[in-house]
């Protein structure tokens, strides 16, 4: 059956009677305003008569508390004039009973008029949402913390995240402090924080005009406070900061307290499995709503959201820390001074990379410079790295070309990929090919020449004594580890004195090919100290994450002085021996080296001239260069390589690579197309004087 409306006495009653309930019995408080927003009645239960007759009269504004009285009676009026029903709308206001913090009031407006349309004022109904509202903001709280904290592998970072997200929607003051050795990437104390121990503050946000401790501080809790109390038995603390009695333990950030107004302090500690990782502090303040026990539970996950963020950058530090460490470790320190060549090196800031530089002192005054590059970070990098390195240092020894020697780290490449393959698919590496590139050159100061071989690597940059810059041109190889069996080809060229070679990261490649690139504008000044230019190329190139860890390798290039080395051409016949003797000792004389060493170097000549004579081919050469040590080389024509043997007592010869090997620091044999060079190297007491 259709509903009947009510007419008559009848509709009179019930409208009478559901207006005594609105205004009687209704949970809504509704207030009948005139057409100047004063209050004719308000809406109440009968016990409260004496409440609302104190309102009736007031100015809407007035009766409610609002912070924007000006703004809430505007809200009226435009629903009074517009005649629009039902607006709604929030406004901050003050308790009228006199308790503290701030309410939310949503509010809306109905216009009154007679049955002729005339104004007789507006009906507004007031609710309290605050309730609503604080249920929101916890809501948004953690919503925000779950969305932005945690983006990052970085302590500090994640803290800011933390402060950024909750102040000052949440909280007007929010502040992270985390234990000091936690940003170092140590791996945090169980159990209860110990005294003493200290915290740095890693972030602050918020309206504090006067912290007590700013940012990057480090200090220890305060002993008789809330927030130790906090870090001994890990539970979180809901503090009135009125009148606090624990004022007098922590002066500095009481006096900070009472200069923003902080009423209320919300504090609980960052702990993941137990152990305390640090503690978050929120602070409402002035007229801001007091945090209540609801607010607790909300702050406890978001801490516990942000430890585990906090723990994970943590690990992350440590394995940088670890690789960076392992990193340093195995490149080369200050290399030794050498005749032939100058070096200096940038390693920029941010390890864990892959980058790697060295330079590998020859035989024959050669200098070899090298630069690689692993197509990873971390440890795996760091350790592939020194396996890589390790392997150019035992080749170098050996005197091979650079298209050679890359040949063979090529092939040990492809096994170390193939151990990696072979592993479990459940360990990491099983999914990491190995990929890494390397540029290797020689420099031959008597020549001038620099041979260079690449594997996958850019050329390196060569800078005349007149600034200008070029490409060497260099055919690029397979990079290391891949599938691409290319011959290594190599490029040689003369440089001029005083000539400057940069090898570089690929990462740098666009600032040093560049003509306008940063690098390539710092590089064009060779006749400067080559430290200078390291450090000026660090200001200039930017801060970027594909910079981090990037290497720079400065070589300027000298002649042989004359006075460091003595060439004779030999007879090829049995009186070659004596005649390098008188030489050799002549010429050590002249160089002012100790007796000792002279008898060394006379047996060695001997010895290398002997074998030269018998097994070689003529023409022979000898050749004296004084540069770290004292070398002597013979150079004949025959490919015949010399093999060090034992002879038996009754051997009649066969000692002279032994006696040679016991003489000298090192010796070897290098190859060319025009014949080989035996070569013996042996060391002068530190105090030995210079050439006269």
């Amino acid at each position: 059956m259709a509903d009947t409306p009510l007419t008559g006495a009848d509709g009179d009653a019930v409208g009478a009677a559901l207006l005594e309930a609105l205004f009687t019995q209704s949970r809504v408080r509704v207030l009948v305003l005139d057409p100047q927003l004063n209050v004719v009645r308000v809406s109440g239960p009968p016990e409260s008569e004496a409440a609302i007759g104190q309102l009736r009269g007031r100015s809407f504004a007035e009766a409610c508390g609002f912070v924007d009285p000006e703004g809430a009676e505007a809200f009226v009026r435009e629903a009074l004039y517009t005649g629009s029903l039902g607006t709604e709308r929030s406004f901050r206001a003050r308790p009228t009973d006199g308790s503290a913090g701030l309410r939310t009031l949503s509010v809306s407006a109905f216009p009154l008029r007679d049955p002729q349309g005339e104004e007789l004022g507006a009906a507004v109904a007031v609710v309290d949402a605050t309730g609503w509202v604080r249920s929101e903001a916890r809501q948004s709280a953690l919503l925000s913390v779950r969305q932005s904290v945690g983006r990052t592998l970085d302590v500090e970072a994640t803290c800011r995240e933390l402060v950024d997200a909750l102040a000052p929607g949440y909280a007007d003051i929010a502040v992270v402090e985390v234990v000091d050795a936690v940003l170092r990437g140590e791996e945090p104390t169980p159990g209860p924080l110990a005294p003493g121990v200290p915290l740095r503050r890693a972030a602050s946000r918020g309206n504090s005009v006067d912290p007590a401790h700013p940012v990057g501080d480090v200090r220890a809790i305060a002993p008789g406070t809330p927030y130790e109390r906090v870090m001994s038995d890990l539970r979180p603390r809901l503090i009135s900061l009125k009148d606090a009695p624990w004022f007098d333990s922590d002066i500095a950030r009481a006096r900070s307290i009472h200069s923003v107004g902080a009423h209320t302090l919300l504090v609980a500690p960052l702990t993941l499995r137990g152990a305390v990782l640090g503690m978050v502090s929120l602070y409402r303040c002035n007229d801001s709503e007091p945090f209540g026990d609801d607010d607790i539970p909300v702050v406890t996950t978001l801490a516990s959201r942000t430890a585990l963020s906090i723990d994970n950058a943590r690990r992350y530090v440590h394995e940088h820390t670890i690789a960076s460490t392992l990193q340093r470790r195995l490149l080369p320190g200050d290399p030794a001074a050498r005749t032939g060549v100058e070096t200096a090196h940038l390693l920029m800031p941010g390890g864990g990379t892959g980058c790697w530089f060295d330079t590998i002192a020859l035989s024959g005054a050669r200098t070899a410079l090298v630069i690689g590059e692993v197509d990873e970070h971390g440890i795996h990098a760091a350790t592939t790295m020194g396996q890589l390195r390790t392997v150019i240092h035992a080749l170098a020894g050996l005197d091979l070309e650079p298209d050679e020697l890359l040949a063979r780290l090529y092939g040990t490449a492809r096994r170390l990929a193939q151990e990696r393959a072979d592993l479990p698919t459940s360990d990491p590496l099983h999914r990491s090919p190995l990929a890494a590139t390397c540029v290797y050159a020689t420099y031959d100061p008597f020549s001038r020449t620099c041979t260079v071989a690449s594997a996958g690597h850019p050329a390196p940059l060569v800078i005349s004594p007149d600034g200008s810059a070029s490409m060497a041109g260099l055919p690029e190889g397979p990079s290391l580890g891949s599938d691409e069996p290319t011959p290594f080809a190599t490029t040689s060229f003369t440089l001029s004195e005083g000539s400057m070679l940069a090898f570089y990261s690929r990462a740098m490649q666009s600032h040093a090919e560049s003509s306008s690139g940063a690098l390539r504008r710092v590089l064009t000044h060779p006749e400067r100290p080559l430290r200078e230019l390291c450090d000026e190329a660090s200001y200039v190139l930017p801060d970027t994450i594909d910079l981090q860890g990037a290497t720079l390798l400065l070589a300027r290039t000298k002649g042989m002085p004359a006075d460091r080395f003595a060439a004779w051409e030999l007879p090829h016949d049995t009186s070659a021996p004596a005649s390098a003797r008188r030489l050799a000792e002549r010429t050590l004389a002249d160089w002012n080296l100790d007796e000792d060493s002279i008898y060394a170097a006379e047996l060695i000549v001997s010895e290398l001239v002997t074998n030269a004579v018998r097994y070689g081919r003529p023409p022979l050469e000898l050749r004296l260069i004084l540069d770290r040590g004292l070398t002597c080389e013979i150079r004949d024509t025959s490919p015949t390589a010399p093999h060090l043997r034992h002879a038996r007592t009754v051997d009649e010869g066969g000692r002279g690579l032994f006696i040679i090997s016991q003489l000298a620091n090192q010796w070897g044999a290098r190859y060319a197309p025009e014949g080989k060079t035996v070569w013996a190297e042996q060391a002068l007491p530190p105090e030995s004087p210079e050439p006269a």
